[in-house]
């Protein structure tokens, strides 16, 4: 029976400290020089198991999850980044990471939760975010990203967070957004974003909330928003918005339906009332 456990303890802690594949290792190690490891908050000792590394889950032999938030990383992130292909969960909020995002960051296909939120990345989102199918989560807000949200976004049918705030996006948002049924989360404010609203926007089911606070939206709020019976908190204010909005919506909006018109004066919206346009500040 003594043999018995004691081989049985072998082989757990072999498990334990087995290797991770070659290149899962290489795109580690590649993390680690290409953002300064010697300067992290929590550094790691590059001989000790990779079971031993701050912030890094492993499963079955291979990584399943990346938590370096806040622990100043500082430089761009490696292309073999792609390598790690068993992440469910990648956190690198709260950072230095600069440069752009690499394309094979659509490799991870496994990723259930993306967050690259409050670093200095620039740069076009990839269109190849949109081959991370199981993702749910997906958060890059206070960046340096510039360019259009990539219309390939909407091929992430279970996403239910999406937060992009606070960067330079610009265009209209994908129509192949509005066939997220499970978003609850949208947070747009404070890019440059342009265009008009769609009616389709009521097709987001479960939206919960939405901020679109400070862009170059224009046109009419549409009146089919009342129809997101989920919808508790919105947020549209500081847009060139103008026509009459439905006193329910209005309501949400918790700066009053605030524009800026074209002479870069600020505005208030009416809100239409059985039939009647009367200003909302009543």
């Amino acid at each position: 029976m003594k043999k018995i456990f004691t081989l049985a303890l072998t082989l757990a802690v072999s498990a334990m400290f087995a290797a991770i594949p070659a290149a899962e290792k290489i795109a580690l190690i590649r993390l680690y020089k290409n953002t300064n490891g010697a300067q992290w908050t929590n550094k790691w000792d590059l001989k000790k198991p990779e079971t031993q590394w701050y912030g890094v889950t492993i499963k079955n032999n291979q990584v399943t999850g990346l938590d370096l938030s806040n622990n100043n990383l500082t430089g761009t992130l490696p292309t073999e980044i792609g390598n790690l292909t068993g992440l469910v969960k990648l956190n690198l909020f709260k950072n230095n990471i600069s440069g752009q995002i690499p394309t094979r960051i659509g490799q991870l296909q496994n990723l259930q939760s993306l967050n690259l939120a409050f670093n200095k990345l620039e740069g076009n989102i990839p269109t190849t975010i949109g081959q991370l199918v199981h993702l749910q989560n997906l958060e890059m807000y206070m960046n340096r990203l510039n360019g259009n949200i990539p219309a390939e976004i909407g091929q992430i049918k279970g996403l239910q967070t999406l937060s992009l705030y606070n960067n330079e996006l610009e265009g209209e948002i994908p129509t192949t957004m509005y066939g997220l049924a499970s978003l609850k989360v949208l947070l747009l404010s404070s890019n440059r974003l342009s265009g008009k609203l769609s009616p389709d926007m009521a097709n987001l089911a479960s939206l919960e909330n939405l901020s679109l606070f400070e862009n170059k939206f224009d046109g009419q709020v549409p009146f089919d928003l009342e129809k997101l019976k989920n919808l508790r908190e919105m947020n549209i204010s500081y847009n060139m918005f103008n026509g009459l909005v439905s006193r329910k919506l209005a309501q949400l909006d918790t700066l009053h339906m605030t524009m800026i018109n074209e002479q870069g004066v600020a505005t208030t919206l009416k809100v239409e009332k059985d039939n009647t346009a009367i200003a909302n500040e009543d």
